[in-house]
């Protein structure tokens, strides 16, 4: 049985232990196929897609109409999401702990590279998978330098940023309902395991009040 739970008001005391760390990101990538733009969904000239709701699950999706352009951009919407607290999430003690109203749990990120000889003729590719946002801008750095992978590939290496994939699992605590889960990947942001439809409702307000989100 999972222990209880109750909603704590931040104070001066507890502050410091909801600022974790944002670059702590994770999530699962899935291949979420583009939804028709329902009629009437348009705000300020910009048309947004409604949450599609996942048959026979307390979960919803939208795929966003243009995907992140680079992890910047990503994790600036992930930090404003965890310190700003828009979903009016609350913090919570169990096991002796004081929780974060909106802390990550899961993160992943997928960094792509292409190799040509000397000709232009593609030689090889790889692929490097980071647990954080450090480890990804590192890790794609040292694999354009990296001397002897190049050579073992006999080519040279690009970067293919616009085929990099990264996402983010948070874990949210509502003081009515409990845990719901917010993902964000690089084209979609999906709502799971809500108790109530106006915990979905909430996140698609915010998520429409988000120019990347839209």
């Amino acid at each position: 049985m999972r222990p209880p739970t109750t909603p704590v008001q931040p104070t001066t005391k507890n502050l410091a232990l909801l600022l974790i760390p944002v670059h702590r990101i994770s999530g699962d990538l899935l291949q979420i196929p583009w939804f028709p733009l329902p009629a009437g969904c348009l705000r300020a000239g910009v048309a947004m897609t409604h949450f599609r709701k996942r048959p026979g699950t307390s979960s919803a999706v939208r795929t966003l109409k243009d995907p992140f352009p680079d992890i910047g951009k990503f994790s600036s919407v992930v930090r404003m999401l965890i310190i700003k607290n828009p979903l009016g999430c609350t913090a919570y003690h169990a096991r002796k702990r004081v929780f974060p109203p909106v802390m990550p749990v899961r993160e992943r990120y997928t960094a792509k590279f292409v190799y040509h000889d000397g000709n232009g003729k593609q030689v090889g590719t790889s692929s490097e998978v980071y647990d954080s946002v450090e480890g990804y801008e590192t890790g794609s750095a040292s694999m354009i330098t990296n001397m002897a992978n190049i050579a073992a590939h006999r080519g040279k290496v690009s970067h293919i940023r616009e085929a990099d994939l990264f996402s983010v699992t948070l874990k949210c605590h509502d003081p009515a309902h409990g845990f719901y889960f917010v993902s964000l990947a690089r084209d979609r942001i999906t709502v799971a395991s809500y108790a109530d439809n106006a915990i979905r409702r909430r996140v698609e307000e915010w998520a429409d009040s988000v120019l990347d989100l839209r």
